[in-house]
């Protein structure tokens, strides 16, 4: 891609991103891919039986200190690719079965994919984003998304600066997540039980934020009638969190039950609930390049 001036996130860096990295994502035009294959770690009514086709973003407009993609988030471990050879890997991708393309950790190089998305794919598009995003980016993405599947992080600024370094991420993430569901309306699976369309917000319990959570369920429940709710579980710490606070650590049983609980007591029946024992390694993907080198012929 040519150069161009990035606003895209709530950063608004204004960076020139062209063949070397800049601004806070630290990275170029061109998007950079750490794995592009069939995922089979979603949600169920996301991965299905024949997997989502997840593909991994480097960069981030975040910085989390527990990040569990550390080395693609914050390292930038990843393989620049055209926008003709993004939409190539969409293709792959739907020709290995995939019940959609999941773009994970998109926001950064919404320029390349919105041109990638210029023709309409088979299969749906999910946004899986941190839930860090301006309105007006997004509606860029109406019609061409199908499925937005934002993270709830934090509703406190605090939580958010020390955690995330974005003290402003409820300020931007509320309005976006509004928006999401704005696009898409309510969840609608198809005959197999797969999501056609929908917005599903994941929230990740932290160690020692059980009452954040909490806060974060009840505003979930007051501003977003139609959305499913994903709570999850499996924090391990990963990243940079010796020392900081109570991070480095996993869940405590009682808070992850208190949070639960609490689910229950607004009536958010729609959605899941992970499991304590999701807690584990063997969840994360190998960033080993799978699926983004070698070339198809089909390009559309």
């Amino acid at each position: 891609m040519e150069a161009y001036i990035c606003a895209a996130c709530p950063r608004n860096c204004n960076a020139l991103r062209g063949d070397t990295g800049a601004g806070f994502c630290r990275m170029g035009a061109d998007p950079a891919i750490a794995r592009a294959a069939p995922h089979y770690d979603e949600e169920p009514v996301i991965s299905g039986v024949h997997g989502s086709g997840a593909i991994f973003f480097s960069g981030c407009a975040l910085r989390c200190r527990f990040c569990q993609n550390y080395p693609i988030s914050h390292e930038g471990f990843g393989q620049k690719v055209s926008v003709q050879r993004l939409r190539e890997i969409y293709f792959e991708l739907i020709d290995h079965g995939v019940h959609n393309i999941n773009l994970v950790n998109p926001t950064h190089f919404s320029e390349a994919i919105l041109e990638s998305l210029s023709e309409p794919l088979p299969v749906p598009v999910v946004w899986n984003s941190g839930g860090y995003e301006k309105v007006e980016n997004l509606r860029q993405f109406e019609g061409k998304v199908q499925v937005y599947l934002p993270d709830l992080k934090y509703i406190r600024p605090d939580s958010a600066r020390k955690y995330s370094a974005a003290r402003d991420y409820f300020e931007f993430a509320g309005p976006a997540l509004k928006e999401m569901l704005r696009q898409t309306g309510p969840v609608e699976l198809d005959e197999e039980g797969i999501i056609r369309r929908g917005t599903i917000v994941r929230h990740l319990i932290l160690p020692g934020c059980a009452e954040e959570s909490m806060e974060i369920l009840d505003w979930i429940a007051e501003n977003l009638p139609g959305a499913w709710v994903s709570l999850m579980a499996q924090y391990l710490p990963f990243g940079k969190v010796e020392g900081v606070d109570q991070l480095n650590r996993r869940l405590y049983p009682e808070e992850y039950e208190a949070v639960v609980d609490h689910l229950m007591e607004l009536g958010l029946e729609d959605g899941f609930v992970q499991e304590l024992s999701s807690s584990d390694e063997k969840y994360i993907p190998s960033f080993d390049l799978t699926g983004v080198t070698g070339y198809n012929t089909r390009t559309d």
